[in-house]
């Protein structure tokens, strides 16, 4: 059984939290293969909200074998004080059926503190990270110091930790960094650590293969964006993961040849937190009145989103890295009011139209549109595209020619009956 894939593709915050819940139910096996605790996945259901960090999105269904791979980075202070106390008030023991690989990569407390100082450090030129330790983490991984979930079962995990937290004080004694709560956030980590070694902890590569040659049906899980993509991305603000299919293949120990559908989630508008470039942001009223009716804030942070209309060139891009097989639309319902909707086609540079992504999104790039007529009516109640307003349809009809993939459903609201599905390549 080949393994699906589930992208956001854009700069995050999607909504890939309620389709993975969604479509949960049809698989076996739903793993996480990349970022860490920086991610934000949302998920309303039966009147419940509930924030997943690091936890796969189909913990919520006892059936369900959940696996952490090695592409992510592991905080065990946010999986034990978080995600596994909020989970259990619902009635959820993660440690049930939760796997983590031996060579997931742990965060500590220095690399939060390691964070902070990098991003004070840039001054106005600041990445606009959440300081949740994730970039310093994989630096580590990259520069082969990182501690990694195996290494707790291990005689010497005290020692490497010492000379980890060594070498990160020297680090944040060059930039200046008070680290004098240091030894409270150790306290909170060890005995996060202890809790830790109640999961089952593998080696996910042959869990993962091991599913695919007895035919269980898997989904892949990615966290951030794909144009937060470390290599495709708008660099330097960008993640420190491969967040496109590529990134579930390392991630999860997944040969090419074992991928099957790859699902492309995408707002009807955009958004993007923190820095970095937005072609189509709208800083006036307009971006205001996206970011109220779809309630632009963070999961993870609680920061503003930064708002704008849906850029197909950046969509088509990033359809192409992953080669996206089927898409789903979501916050149709936060257009509702709008007597008009725009889409760019295009950028200006230079003097010169292109439908490329530039090596550099600089405020040069100028974003040409289409204007469409929104359906200024209320998506409520709506199930079956038969009886949602013709202007809807027409804009699924426009995006699905320029974006030449099917789009299989669309989201009318945050609960995860409030969607409205088409002829999918997963019934």
């Amino acid at each position: 059984m080949a393994v699906d894939i589930l992208l956001g593709l854009q700069w995050g915050d999607e909504g890939k939290g309620k389709i993975v819940d969604y479509l949960a139910g049809k698989y076996n096996v739903v793993a996480r293969f990349q970022g860490g605790p920086n991610a934000g996945h949302t998920l309303e259901f039966d009147g419940i909200k509930i924030v997943l960090h690091q936890v796969p999105s189909g913990i919520f269904h006892s059936s369900i074998k959940n696996v952490i791979g090695n592409g992510v980075v592991l905080d065990p202070i946010t999986l034990y004080k978080k995600e596994a106390k909020n989970l259990l008030e619902h009635g959820i023991d993660i440690t049930q059926n939760l796997y983590i690989s031996k060579r997931t990569q742990i965060i500590v407390p220095s690399h939060r503190m390691l964070d902070k100082a990098y991003e004070a450090s840039k001054g106005e030129n600041k990445i606009g990270t959440t300081a949740k330790g994730i970039g310093p983490a994989y630096q580590d991984k990259i520069g082969r110091t990182g501690i990694r979930v195996g290494d707790i079962l291990m005689p010497d995990f005290k020692k490497k930790y010492e000379e980890l937290k060594a070498k990160h004080k020297t680090i944040l004694d060059f930039y200046e960094f008070d680290y004098s709560g240091l030894e409270e956030e150790e306290t909170e980590f060890f005995e996060a650590i202890d809790y830790l070694k109640n999961f089952k902890l593998i080696s996910t590569e042959y869990f993962i293969n091991e599913a695919i040659k007895k035919g269980d049906s898997i989904l892949a899980e990615g966290a951030q964006g794909s144009l937060l993509d470390i290599d495709y991305g708008t660099y330097p603000y960008v993640t420190s993961s491969n967040t496109t299919v590529a990134g579930a293949c390392t991630g999860l120990g997944i040969a090419p040849k074992n991928i099957g559908n790859v699902i492309g989630i995408f707002k009807a508008y955009c958004t993007r937190v923190g820095s970095g470039p937005f072609p189509t942001e709208l800083k006036d009223k307009t971006g205001e009145e996206l970011q109220v009716a779809g309630n632009e804030f963070g999961s993870t942070t609680g920061r503003p989103r930064r708002c704008g209309w849906i850029d197909l060139p950046a969509l088509k891009y990033t359809i192409m890295l992953s080669g996206v097989t089927e898409l789903w639309m979501m916050k149709a319902d936060v257009l509702n009011d709008f007597e008009e909707i725009k889409a760019c086609t295009s950028y200006k540079v230079d003097g010169e139209e292109t439908g490329e992504l530039p090596f550099e999104l600089n405020e040069g790039v100028k974003p040409i549109y289409d204007t469409l007529k929104g359906w200024n009516t209320s998506l409520e109640g709506i199930n079956n595209l038969d009886t949602a307003p013709a202007e809807l349809k027409e804009y699924i009809k426009y995006l699905e020619e320029k974006l030449e993939v099917p789009i299989s459903a669309i989201s009318v609201g945050p609960d995860r009956t409030e969607t409205i599905l088409r002829e999918t390549v997963l019934a």
